[in-house]
């Protein structure tokens, strides 16, 4: 063999040798940044700050704690739940860091996504549909006899008062911020609002469950307005699940054992009616003091739906209706959800998936 012969041998050997070296080196940067993928997906805080409502619009919050059904599916990382009255409170603590996730009504979650520009929060999932509406007085039935009149909602800008004000706007009446107009718009809390029903100083409020139920079976009040007969499908959105931008980064193997913990809650109320009533409203008892009586929780469980939909496309209609009333400069809504963790785990659980489409 010429010496020619065995130089090119020798090179093409030592080449082998190298490539077979770099494949192994290049194996194992894959699967090295596979690992930390892996590793990053399944990131788990040491503990989760929730926020949610003492209302029966929020069960699935109520039934998930009072269950244990969040600490159960959160394993070793903490739960610590905090409550509060009204959306505006809840997006000031999500933005201010004081809570990383919170069930609460889309107006609200719009606004905090319209005021951090997209960088605060995703919607991770649906909570709960209906639930609200307009009810007076008797000798009130047409758009037209409430002219003049005093109508309350829980908070100005709040979704039950977007969804007045828009309703209205569609039926010829207007109403300003200021309680003016064809018709008074009073912004106050619910209780607030029961007390000067009863008393006949307002005609009238559009609110939530269970306080709708309150004013039909305490107060003699007659439904004007059963608002999911306002929707397609008679579906909207009323609360769902948002969590920290910045929580779901770092932690979204918390995010996703939450979801864990809503997924068995909004079973175990579809599966467990009964029972799931009656830990939602012991935890309401716990948190307030003042249980709901049998037949309202009853009615109010009747007149909701829960869910895990988050019926995207109400909440993109409730944000023209606000923009359309005054309540919101134009907002591009696109990125506001996040729902690849919860269809991950239905499609585990053999259930469909959800969209966060606006059709």
């Amino acid at each position: 063999m010429s010496s020619r012969t065995l130089r090119a041998l020798a090179l093409a050997s030592a080449a082998l040798v190298a490539t077979t070296a770099l494949a192994a080196c290049g194996s194992k940067d894959e699967d090295k940044t596979a690992a930390e993928a892996a590793a990053g997906n399944a990131a788990e805080a040491p503990a989760i700050k929730l926020g949610y409502f003492p209302n029966i619009t929020h069960a699935p919050a109520l039934v998930g704690v009072n269950k244990g059904l969040f600490a159960e599916k959160l394993g070793g990382t903490k739960l610590e739940a905090t409550t509060f009255n009204a959306g505006p409170a809840a997006i000031e603590a999500l933005l201010s860091g004081a809570i990383d996730a919170t069930y609460i009504g889309p107006n609200p979650a719009i606004n905090g996504w319209s005021k951090s520009k997209g960088s605060a929060l995703k919607i991770i999932a649906g909570s709960t549909s209906g639930g609200a509406g307009l009810v007076v007085k008797e000798g009130i039935n047409t758009p037209a006899d409430l002219k003049g009149k005093k109508i309350a909602t829980p908070q100005l800008g709040n979704t039950q008062d977007v969804a007045l004000r828009a309703w209205l706007k569609q039926n010829g009446l207007n109403a300003d911020t200021s309680g003016g107009g064809d018709v008074s718009v009073l912004p106050q809390d619910n209780a607030t609002a029961i007390q000067a029903f009863a008393q006949g100083t307002i005609d009238g409020a559009w609110v939530p469950e269970p306080n709708y139920s309150k004013l039909v079976l305490e107060s003699k009040g007659k439904v004007l307005v059963d608002e999911k007969t306002l929707w397609p499908n008679q579906e909207f959105v009323t609360t769902h699940l948002i969590v920290s931008q910045e929580f779901l980064k770092k932690y979204p193997g918390t995010v996703k054992k939450l979801l864990q913990g809503h997924i068995a809650a909004v079973k175990y109320i579809k599966d467990s009616n009964a029972d799931a009533q009656k830990a939602a409203n012991a935890q309401i008892e716990a948190l307030t003091s003042k249980p709901l009586k049998d037949e309202i929780l009853t009615a109010a469980f009747a007149n909701l739906k829960f869910t895990y939909d988050p019926i995207a496309s109400s909440l993109f209609t409730s944000a023209k209706h606000a923009e359309e009333v005054g309540l919101l400069d134009p907002v591009d809504l696109q990125g506001i959800y996040d729902i690849t963790l919860l269809n991950e785990l239905l499609k585990a659980d053999g259930q469909a998936e959800v969209s966060d489409t606006a059709v």
